[in-house]
Formats: structure tokens, C-alpha cells, sequence
């Protein structure tokens, strides 16, 4: 049975708060978060109540328009008041260093703050604000153009392998990799989607199966060590998944255990697609090395539903993304259209058509 899917992040305009589906329930209990400032919203992020690079760089843009609301309250001088937005900007940014969202929508509010610096606080708010908005819009038709480039590459009746969540929940709109799945339930098409479990945090189980399930849409979760077998013995026909941040070359960083994913459909001859908006690009960097990448607490892996599940002081490597370098990867599907190899070349004509929109 379809269920309605609860809007993830939502601006509560009377009273001026910022409304947060809290995944960490999920799919037990939706539960709301309510968040009134910055602060508030540097831990959300932090503690993965809201995830997934499109939907962090939103939440950081409504972060800095509650940080401007509580500045202009404090203080009527604006180069205090600006400092104090430019503190909370700096704050949210150091709150996931590998989502290259993140970082273009901080910088998209910066931009808003340095273009009116002077103007009243009252407007100066609204203007940010605004901002928020339209960030958040933004990626909404953005997550649309993806879903509708994206459903060409599929077939009806296709069988598809996922990894972590890259839809609904992890953005403004319909997804990334998901929303070609979803476009193509639209238009009336019918898949199998396979969902790895994504461990540790399990967003693949908690959160993709769930939003599937609630959508409607056939689905099978399985175990990530399951992922090679079930490509063979389950005739999968393509991977998709989304990203947190793509080099100029094409390398891509997204959940671990996407490496894994990318050798597996090399292996198996089965194209291997990347969805992502533009902000996730960094025209800064060329090489997937170069890229941050975030390592989770050990008691990600070392502890199971409070209980420990490994031996104390056993040594832990636990990054929470990892680097797929663009050899692996058949095409990115982006927004502008779909990417092919060789990427430095696909990517640089977009960004000569499109710069501003790019991370």
C-alpha cells in the first residue's frame, strides 16, 4: 500500500522554527525535530537527524537564516550582527566535511550576507531566509530533472541494486538515484530495487527500504556481503546510487561501500550509474584522493543496540564514505543531462554553460 511520504525538512513560518523528520527513528517512529537555532541544526546535522548532501546543504541554509533571526535580536549594530551570522556559518560548516552540498549552500548565504551587510536586520533576515527557500526549490526541480534523464537509462521490469538512501529522505524533492525510479513509476514502469543494508548505520535497511516500502515499490533488502551473489544469482541489471561529493575528473565519494559496488558491476558487466545534482561537484579538486573523507565514532561498529559486539580497545578503522574512482562508473546523471566518459571532459562543458550552479 502507497503511504504519503512526510515532508524531511520543513521552514514553520509562525513560528519561525525549522522542522526536521528525526531519520535516527526511522522506521520505527516519525518523530519531528524541532529546531530554533543554529546551534540546534549543527547537531541535528552532526547526529544524522537529517542526512544526505542535498538535505544537509538545505538544513545549513535555514541554520544561518535562524542564526541571522536571533542575531538581529541581540544586537542593532550590524557588524556585530553580521559577525554573529558569519560565527554560525563557520559553525554549520565544520559540521560533515565531505558533503560538497554543504558547503555551496553556506556559500550561497554568504554571498546574500555580503551583498547586504548594511541592510536592516528585519530585511537582512528575510533575505536569507528567501535564500533558504529557494535553495531548498531549487533542489526540488533539480531532483525532478535528475529522475527524468536518469529514467531513460532504465528498462521496464528492471532489476536494481542500491546503496545507502539517496532519495525522498536525503533531499528537497523526489531524490537523486532514487528519482529516476520514481519518475519511472509515474510513467507507469516496473522495478526491483535491492537494497544493501549499508552498514554501519544502516541507512539502506532503516531508511531506503522503508521509503520504498511506503511508496509502494518492490523491494528487497539484503545484506551488504550479500551484494556480489545477488548480482549474479538475482540478475541485476544495473547499480545507481548518489554521491556526496564528484572531482573534476569524475571520482566520487559517496557512502562506503560504494567502492565495493563499483568493482562488483565491473565485474559483472552491468552499468554502474552515479546520480547527483551539480552543488555536489567541487571544481576545486581533480583527484578523489584529495577529498575529506568523515570517519564515524567506533561505537558505530563496535557496539549494536547498546550492546558491545567487539572485544575492548580492539583497534577500528570506520570511514563513513569512501572514493570511487571514475574508471568504474558508466555515466553521472545530473540534472543538466547525462555524463559520460570521459568525465573531465563531460564535466568541464557543463561547467562552462552552468559555473554558478556548480559546488
Amino acid at each position: 500500500m502507497r503511504q504519503k511520504m512526510p515532508e524531511p525538512i520543513q521552514w514553520e513560518i509562525e513560528t519561525n522554527t525549522l522542522q526536521l523528520l528525526d531519520q535516527t527513528r526511522l522506521p520505527v517512529r516519525m518523530v519531528n525535530l524541532t529546531c530554533r537555532t543554529h546551534i540546534d541544526v549543527c547537531r541535528a546535522i552532526k547526529r544524522l537527524s537529517v542526512r544526505g548532501a542535498p538535505a544537509i546543504g538545505i538544513a545549513a541554509a535555514y541554520g544561518v537564516s535562524l542564526a541571522a533571526f536571533h542575531a538581529g535580536l541581540e544586537t542593532d549594530e550590524p557588524a556585530q550582527r553580521n559577525q554573529m551570522i558569519l560565527h554560525a556559518i563557520r559553525k554549520l560548516s565544520e559540521t560533515r566535511p565531505t558533503a560538497m552540498n554543504l558547503f555551496w549552500a553556506l556559500n550561497q548565504m554568504k554571498e546574500v550576507l555580503s551583498d547586504h551587510k548594511d541592510a536592516p536586520s528585519d530585511e537582512l533576515a528575510s533575505l536569507l531566509l528567501r535564500k533558504a527557500y529557494q535553495i531548498h526549490e531549487d533542489d526540488r526541480h533539480r531532483c525532478e530533472q535528475i529522475g527524468e534523464h536518469g529514467v531513460e537509462l532504465l528498462h521496464d521490469r528492471y532489476r536494481i541494486l542500491t546503496h545507502c538512501n539517496a532519495g525522498v529522505l536525503a533531499t528537497g524533492g523526489i531524490g537523486t538515484a532514487l528519482a529516476p525510479i520514481y519518475v519511472g513509476r509515474q510513467r507507469g514502469m516496473i522495478f526491483h530495487l535491492f537494497v544493501d543494508e549499508t552498514r554501519p548505520l544502516l541507512q539502506g535497511s532503516r531508511l531506503t527500504a522503508w521509503e520504498l516500502t511506503q511508496a509502494g515499490i518492490d523491494v528487497t533488502l539484503i545484506s551488504d556481503n550479500t551484494a556480489a551473489y545477488a548480482i549474479r544469482k538475482k540478475n541485476i541489471q544495473c547499480v545507481i546510487l548518489g554521491a556526496d561529493r564528484i572531482t573534476t575528473h569524475g571520482d566520487v565519494a559517496n557512502k562506503i561501500g560504494t567502492y565495493n559496488l563499483a568493482i562488483l558491476a565491473k565485474e559483472h558487466a552491468i552499468p554502474f550509474y552515479v546520480a547527483a545534482p551539480l552543488s555536489t561537484f567541487d571544481p576545486t579538486i581533480a583527484s578523489g584522493d584529495d577529498i575529506p573523507i568523515e570517519q564515524h565514532d567506533e561505537v558505530a561498529l563496535t557496539e549494536s543496540f547498546g550492546k558491545r559486539m567487539a572485544p575492548l580497545r580492539v583497534k577500528t578503522f570506520v570511514p563513513a564514505f569512501d572514493v570511487t574512482p571514475h574508471r568504474y562508473i558508466t555515466a553521472i546523471i545530473t540534472e543538466k543531462g547525462i555524463l559520460r566518459p570521459p568525465f573531465r571532459d563531460a564535466i568541464a562543458r557543463v561547467r562552462a554553460d552552468c559555473d554558478g550552479e556548480f559546488g
